[in-house]
Parts: C-alpha cells; structure tokens; sequence
C-alpha cells in the first residue's frame, strides 16, 4: 500500500509538471500570436497613414502668419492669412485645358475670406489639371475638388459670408459647401441662369465677366450616374490685381 501511494504521488507530480509545461507554451505560443498580430496592426496603420490622402480637418481663417503648409498633395495644414486687398479689383482668368478661357471678377469687399482663399489657392496652382466634377444642364458647373468627386478640399475649411449678392443671372460665381455652417474649402460651382432658391444658403464671391460661352459649354457630369467619367479640367487659373 505504501509502494503504491508513493506510485501515485510519482505519477501525479509527473502530470503537474506536464499540465504546466503545456500551459507554459500555450502562453508563449499565445504571446508569440498576439506580437505578431500587433506587427501587422502597426504595418497596416503605417500603410494607410502614408497611402491615403490626408483629412479635411476643420479650421478656422487666419488673419496673419506665414504661408499654411503642405501636408500632402494639394492639402494644407490651415487656412491662408488674409493677404487681399480689398480696395483693389480681383480677376481670375480659367484656361481650360481643352481650349478656351473665362475670366471671374472677383469681390474681395463682398466675401475677403472666400476670395482670399482663392486666390491663394490659384497663385499655388491648386486648380491646374482640376475637372469640373458636376455639371448639371441649366443649374451650374461645379469644379475645385483635386479629387474629382466631390468629396475633396484643401485641407482646411471657413465660415459663410453674408452679402447682398443673389443669385439673380447666369455665371455667378459661389462656394460650394456641405449644407453645414463653416464647410467651405476650395470647391466653388458657376451658374448657367437665375437660381434665386439658393440665395443665403451660399457664399458668392465672383461673377463671370468675359468667356461664359466656355463656361456653357463645359461638358455635363453628374457623379452619381457617371463616377468613372472625368469632366472638362482646367488647365490654369491665373489671378490679376488692378
């Protein structure tokens, strides 16, 4: 009896030591899974953070400072200071890639935020090789997303501005937005006629002066029913000051 019970007390310590062998490599092979599915979590997260293109992070106008800076293509890291002089007479002059110009005279008195930010963008050449993303028949051409559908920006986005300018004639020039306060950047539409709906919902800062038979005739695109179908680019917009 007594050889017997000192068998037993053998074999159960000898599978102890086994039960804890095998819970020490579950632990480790368990810790071994875990250190390499964080390896590709963090391979994964570096992947996207270098391969997609940076967010529109919500920022408000400055008022000086140094040029904002580009934090990836044709995005930046905060609004432009204001450098408009609102005295003086603003003009932007599209040339459309597949030939033909228009020229927007611009109201630095009536939106200095909304201008300002344009032509900011245009002197960086931001608008060069940009489509007209959304062009609706008798409603508007709109343009200024790099992306191309609708979905893009600059980088940083203002406030609306109220003025006494509607939308009263054909190529009237105004932010496109959101729908939300404080959602412009750098998309911008064009009417083809009157759209007095839309008065007080939209920025206007611009009215096209010389070329909107160019404007006319920018070739229709409606995203949603044709996304793999690129628009009419710009080519240029350069910007004068008299």
């Amino acid at each position: 009896m007594k050889n017997s019970t000192h068998s037993n007390s053998k074999r159960q310590a000898r599978l102890a030591r086994q039960a804890a062998r095998a819970r020490r490599n579950a632990l480790i092979r368990n810790i071994a899974i875990g250190v390499a599915a964080l390896v590709v979590i963090v391979i994964a997260i570096v992947w996207i953070a270098t391969h997609q293109p940076a967010s529109a992070a919500a920022s408000q106008p400055s008022t000086g400072g140094a040029t904002p800076a580009l934090v990836g293509t044709k995005t930046y890291a905060s609004a432009p200071p204001m450098t408009i002089d609102k005295t003086k007479q603003y003009f932007a002059t599209v040339t459309m890639a597949n030939g033909g110009q228009f020229v927007i005279q611009l109201y630095p008195d009536k939106a200095p935020i909304a201008v300002n930010s344009f032509v900011f963008l245009a002197n960086q050449g931001y608008f060069n090789g940009v489509t007209f993303h959304r062009v609706l028949s008798g409603f508007m051409a709109q343009g200024g997303d790099p992306a191309g559908t609708g979905g893009g920006g600059p980088g940083y986005t203002f406030a609306n501005e109220a003025n006494d300018l509607t939308f009263d004639k054909a190529g009237v020039v105004a932010m496109a937005n959101t729908g939300l306060p404080n959602s412009n950047g750098s998309q911008f539409f064009i009417t083809f006629a009157p759209q007095a709906y839309l008065n007080g919902g939209y920025t206007i800062f611009g009215q096209v002066t010389s070329g909107m038979d160019v404007v006319n005739a920018i070739k229709l695109r409606d995203p949603d029913k044709s996304p793999t179908y690129l628009g009419d680019a710009m080519q240029s917009v350069t910007i004068a000051v008299k």
